[in-house]
């Protein structure tokens, strides 16, 4: 049978691009083998299961049968690729400019994002400061306070709300003296969801009443051309409710969890508090590592690596494609910090070997079973059915290899 061609077209830091082509001769074979596929298994009007013409099962079939060939072709094409490259993929390719003609080879380019050859000549010799900002008796109150409100009922009103009610309205823009189609919306007054001048006009309805509204349009609007210009919002109240904050003392500690007391319950939120300044503090000392040795190596952040990376954060946003490009405008820094990092981390776990061991992820798995007073074995599968086993294995590796870039380095205590 004759050999596939893979020829490199194109590459840069971080992507390579290489044309495919595959000879006549395989392509006829993965039609044959594609066609007696679909024989074996279809029944046709006229004849018994197996039994159908080949011509005909090419007639009957002949899109799913493409799609099966152009299917194994492709792979078989990017495996001799990896093969031939020597790649390190980093996600599965992307198929540009596919030919299939009859009775000629099948050709098509394949786009791949791969890990990036780079060296890092100095990782360590940097001067760290560590500073764990002080828990101040205000941020205990309203650490209280948040799971005060958190544990509150709210009750109905029926009288008009005020700032921090919970409301649900119905709001239309009046235009030429014809309303648009009300929508719904639920807040929180005096969270800033709201244009001022709803808020304030809903403070004085009671539920059940409707009232107008003069507000600005705002620079968000669906419609572009009408952002910035007034108009009259007619807003229902159809309900209102208030929270009742439960008392502050030592019976409301007892109910939030294991405190004996208000004190008890105090010195709680001030040690979560405390701890959860030292993280930040450890991750500021992580972030200032990595930003000199990336400065000290003079580290790029490779295109690709970086469009790929925005494409994840637009998806995960649900960003829309009208606001696509200042959306890539305004996190490509990010992004950009984001690669950088990932790309010093692998080097130093690949050229250290600290990948997390099955032994460690084990170990883990138990400390989180023990915090839950779960069964470790129940607590895995656990994780493993919500695809957060590689998550907790990628932690476990980033904290190796900060551990080994740290003792390279000076952290003093500011």
């Amino acid at each position: 049978m004759p050999d596939i061609f893979v020829t490199k077209t194109r590459e840069e830091p971080g992507a390579k691009a290489m044309r495919v082509e595959v000879p006549l001769e395989r392509v006829r074979a993965a039609e044959d083998k594609a066609t007696a596929y679909y024989a074996r298994r279809v029944r046709l009007p006229g004849f018994r299961k197996g039994k159908a013409p080949t011509a005909v099962v090419r007639k009957r079939f002949q899109e799913a049968i493409r799609e099966e060939v152009i299917r194994e072709l492709v792979g078989e094409g990017w495996k001799l690729a990896v093969e031939q490259e020597g790649l390190k993929p980093i996600a599965d390719p992307r198929v540009r400019d596919l030919k299939f003609e009859a009775e000629k080879p099948v050709t098509f380019e394949l786009l791949v994002e791969v890990k990036p050859d780079i060296t890092l000549g100095r990782l360590g010799g940097f001067q760290l400061t560590r500073r764990v900002l002080p828990v101040r008796d205000e941020m205990v109150n309203d650490q209280i306070e948040q799971i005060r409100r958190q544990r509150a009922p709210w009750e109905p009103l029926s009288e008009p709300p005020k700032a921090g009610d919970y409301v649900q309205i119905t709001l239309a823009i009046i235009e030429t003296d014809q309303a648009s189609e009300p929508k719904r919306y639920e807040l929180v007054l005096g969270e800033g969801r709201a244009l001022p001048e709803v808020e304030a006009r809903i403070m004085t309805l009671k539920p059940g009443e409707t009232g107008d509204a003069d507000v600005q349009l705002p620079q968000d609007f669906p419609d572009p051309a009408k952002r910035g210009q007034r108009r009259t919002a007619r807003i229902t109240l159809h309900e209102a409710k208030r929270q009742e904050l439960p008392p502050l003392d030592d019976g409301f500690a007892r109910e939030v969890g294991d405190f004996d007391s208000l004190d008890a319950l105090r010195a709680g939120a001030r040690q979560d508090l405390e701890q959860e300044a030292a993280r930040q503090a450890d991750a500021e000392v992580r972030r200032q590592l990595i930003e000199q040795i990336v400065g000290a190596n003079n580290l790029e952040a490779p295109r690709p690596l970086v469009e790929r990376l925005l494409a994840t954060y637009a998806q995960g946003y649900e960003i829309p494609d009208d606001q696509l490009e200042r959306f890539a405008g305004e996190f490509r820094p990010l992004a950009e910090a984001q690669v950088r990092r990932d790309l010093v981390l692998d080097y130093v776990v690949e050229k250290q070997k600290l990948q997390a061991t099955e032994e460690e992820l084990d170990q883990r798995v138990a400390k989180i079973a023990g915090r839950r007073q779960a069964d470790p074995g129940q607590v895995y599968a656990s994780l493993q059915k919500a695809g957060r086993l590689r998550e907790l294995e990628r932690q476990i590796t980033e904290e190796k290899a900060f551990a080994h870039l740290l003792q390279q380095s000076t952290v003093t205590e500011a």
